[in-house]
């Protein structure tokens, strides 16, 4: 119990749980370095897209687009540290390592929106050519290439590293990769550079800029303007082969898959699992992706009866936690399922089972209809089966005879039926035979036995 408001604050907004998150993370200084080349970038991004407009250069726009990738690769390396600062919570029981993955899929779908935005318009400048200026053109790609660089190298960006060397190699990886091999053949000195494979941003910072000289070169000496739509292309193309694989990557990580480089491992663990003292069975084994380089999974672990629970959790978890950071394991012991004869508890002082049976006696409307395979009224006019005998307990009371045969399972049951001619023989197809009052159990099923009365003398 606790103090009763009566004028309740109202929630925050949307803008201020944003401002609320981001004064957390200014106020580390591991940030601020952040915050510092962002407003840099920013500064840069409107030079260059003045300088761009000058020159009306579609090259050096597609290039300019990579320096506005740098500004989403700074946003996503915030959202990393806010992940770290932040716990996990009701809501948010795996944490917030999934926003990285969803900034890091953001970014690489945006820039790839951006390739597709140059090669369309780079598609009608080659129906109308028009005139390039190359004043500050070569200044504005040094300037970019610069900045791409610095920002690249200097800021440990946690979840595009990641991404980069996990997600597969691009065509342009590949290409370099195959000419790598051919210079570090000549110079070996130079292979922890070129191999095993190059970084890709730094990778397209370079080739997009060695694009934008040559159309420099190429408009200086011949006035071929058309080259600098095909450089546009040239870069829009990179780009898009290049983001597309961590797109697929991030993508794959939302969609809680397994990532297919530890399913050998994960089988190779659950049969391990499988041979365990104690263990029975392994089942409804699920592992996902929880975030870069995070792996969760649950998991349901049958065991014997005698077996014990913690210790078993103990070795499994010991097994799994190798691979398996995030683990949830349920354990249940193998149950055997026994067969319930009645549903109520039944008092000793109301029925002895040792010495009693019960018998629900039908009441028959007369022997001469019935049907000798059915022992159901055999006139067509006469009404359908089920209406043809009363129900024990409604109608007709069952009948609680004594026991005076041997009992050969414990309980006083005799199992077999007597012929249906001895039925009829004992006068039990008599009407009105057996309508003695008696007590009524949850033995409904159990079978009977036809014998005699209370005195020891047939029915009449």
């Amino acid at each position: 119990k606790g103090t009763i408001h009566l004028f309740r604050k109202s929630q925050r907004s949307l803008v201020g749980k944003l401002t609320h998150e981001f004064r957390l993370v200014a106020a580390d200084r591991r940030s601020w370095k952040i915050l510092l080349f962002g407003a840099i970038n920013l500064i840069c991004i409107g030079f260059l897209l003045m300088w761009c407009s000058s020159t009306n250069s579609i090259a050096l726009t597609a290039y300019t687009y990579l320096t506005i990738f740098d500004l989403f690769s700074l946003v996503t390396c915030l959202i990393s540290y806010w992940v770290m600062m932040k716990k996990p919570s009701p809501v948010y029981s795996f944490g917030f390592e999934r926003f990285e993955v969803l900034a890091v899929f953001a970014s690489t779908v945006l820039a790839q929106l951006g390739a597709l935005f140059i090669l369309k318009e780079s598609a009608e400048r080659f129906l109308e050519q028009p005139e390039i200026h190359t004043g500050r053109l070569l200044v504005g790609t040094f300037v970019a290439l610069f900045f791409n660089l610095f920002t690249m190298l200097s800021i440990k960006n946690k979840p595009f590293a990641y991404v980069s060397e996990a997600a597969s190699t691009s065509w342009l990886q590949e290409h370099v990769a195959d000419l790598s091999r051919s210079i570090c053949g000549i110079i070996p000195g130079l292979s922890s550079i070129f191999l095993p494979r190059m970084n890709p941003f730094v990778l397209i910072d370079i080739a997009g800029a060695l694009a934008l000289c040559i159309t420099y070169m190429l408009i200086e000496i011949n006035n071929y303007f058309a080259v600098d739509t095909a450089s546009a292309i040239a870069i829009a193309l990179m780009t898009f082969g290049t983001m597309y694989p961590m797109s697929v990557y991030s993508g794959k990580v939302l969609l809680q898959t397994t990532p297919p480089h530890v399913i050998g491992q994960l089988d190779k663990l659950l049969r391990e699992v499988s041979t365990l003292d104690g263990v029975l069975e392994v089942r409804n084994e699920h592992f996902w992706t929880l975030g870069f380089g995070t792996l969760a999974g649950s998991v349901h672990v049958r065991i014997r009866r005698d077996a014990n629970e913690q210790m078993v959790l103990a070795h499994v978890t010991n097994r799994l936690y190798t691979l398996v950071s995030t683990l949830t394991v349920q354990i249940f012991k193998d149950d055997w399922i026994r067969p319930t004869l009645s549903s109520v508890p039944i008092a000793n002082n109301i029925l002895n089972l040792s010495d009693h049976h019960v018998v629900p006696m039908p009441s028959l409307k007369a022997a001469d209809n019935l049907n000798p395979v059915t022992s159901t009224p055999a006139k067509p006019s006469s009404p359908p089966p089920e209406f043809s005998f009363n129900t024990p307990g409604k109608n007709v009371n069952p009948v609680i005879l004594l026991n005076t045969q041997t009992k050969p399972y414990g309980l006083g049951f005799n199992h077999g039926s007597a012929p249906y001619s001895s039925v009829l023989n004992q006068g039990l197809g008599i009407p009105g035979v057996g309508a003695a009052q008696g007590f009524r159990t949850g033995f409904a099923n159990v079978p009977g036995r036809y014998g005699t009365n209370a005195r020891g003398q047939p029915r009449p």
